[in-house]
Order: C-alpha cells, then structure tokens, then sequence
C-alpha cells in the first residue's frame, strides 16, 4: 500500500508533464475569437492626439478597415511597425489604431519617431474597449468590414508574409475586390 502511495506523486507529475507537452504544441494565434462575424463592439474613447475628441464606432462604417492593438511599450508593435506604414502607403487601406494600456505621451512619442500609419488612434489606457475587443495583448489586428462587422483577428505582429498571404485576401474579399 505504500508503494502504491509512493506511486501517486509520480503519476500527478506525469499527467501534468502530458498537459504541458499538449499545451506546448497549440499555437496561441489560432484561438478563435467569439467577435468575427458580428457586429464591432461600442465604444466611446477618446482620439490619441485629441483628447478633446471623443471617437465611437461610427469611425468603423463605410470602408474596410484594419484595427491595430498597439503600444509604445510593445517591442512586437515597434516590429510591425513599418508593415504598418507600408500598407497604409501603398494599399490605400485604412488602418485605425487601438492604443492599449499606455501613456499618452510615450505612444505619441512613438507615432513621432517612427511614424504613424493610423487615419486615427483610440486612446484606451484603462482597457476600458479593450474587454469588450477581447484583447488580451499586443499587437491584434481586427479586419472590419464597411459596416463594422468584424471579419478576423489576427494575434502578433504583421509582416510582409502575413499581410499578403494571410491580411491582404480577406481585405481584398471585403473591399469587393480580389486578393
């Protein structure tokens, strides 16, 4: 009977040692998000470099747009960065930014040093939208179409691979066009 006692730690262990081997092997940008295919969730945040302006979902009707999680303290957001500047250059795409849990002053000292590829930036620094977006790190990218329906998420940066085999088809689906 002690024996078997001696056993049971050794199978907790194994039985964990098999999760964290299974768990290992998810990728965490595949998990779905609940929000594709359904209406963008309300907000009412204020515009980065406008705080006086108030912006709500309204900003998402009428053209395709891409919603960008980002943060000055992000290094994957500083890394996609020039993706970023490079679509809204020469894709005609709107990219709208979704400042998440930052400091005003620091997120416009990145747009100052690097650029800023955003027609407008949301300011959420207390994750108020950010909940309701589902987000839970940066960089997130949301793909909504011209009336505000998100149609994908994606989780972790963008690069040129990922906006044209993965980004750019769906755009191009949405924005009447072809990939």
């Amino acid at each position: 009977t002690s024996a078997k006692r001696a056993l049971i730690p050794l199978g907790i262990f194994l039985a964990l040692a098999a999760l964290l081997f299974y768990g290992l092997q998810l990728d965490p940008r595949k998990i779905p998000s609940p929000l594709v295919d359904k209406p963008a969730p309300e907000f009412s945040l204020p515009d980065l470099k406008d705080p006086n302006q108030t912006l709500t979902r309204d900003i998402l009707i009428g053209q395709v747009s891409l919603v960008n999680v980002w943060a000055s303290w992000c290094p994957s957001c500083r890394q996609e960065h020039a993706e970023l500047m490079r679509i809204a250059r020469e894709h005609g795409v709107r990219v709208i930014g979704f400042n998440w849990k930052d400091t005003r002053p620091e997120a416009l000292a990145m747009l100052q040093r690097y650029g800023d590829p955003y027609t407008v930036s949301l300011y959420d620094p207390d994750n108020q939208a950010g909940i309701d977006w589902g987000v839970y790190g940066a960089p997130e990218t949301f793909i909504v179409d011209a009336e505000g329906i998100i149609r994908h998420k994606r989780v972790g940066p963008i690069d040129a691979q990922v906006w044209a085999e993965e980004i750019q088809p769906i755009v191009a689906r949405y924005q009447g066009g072809k990939p």
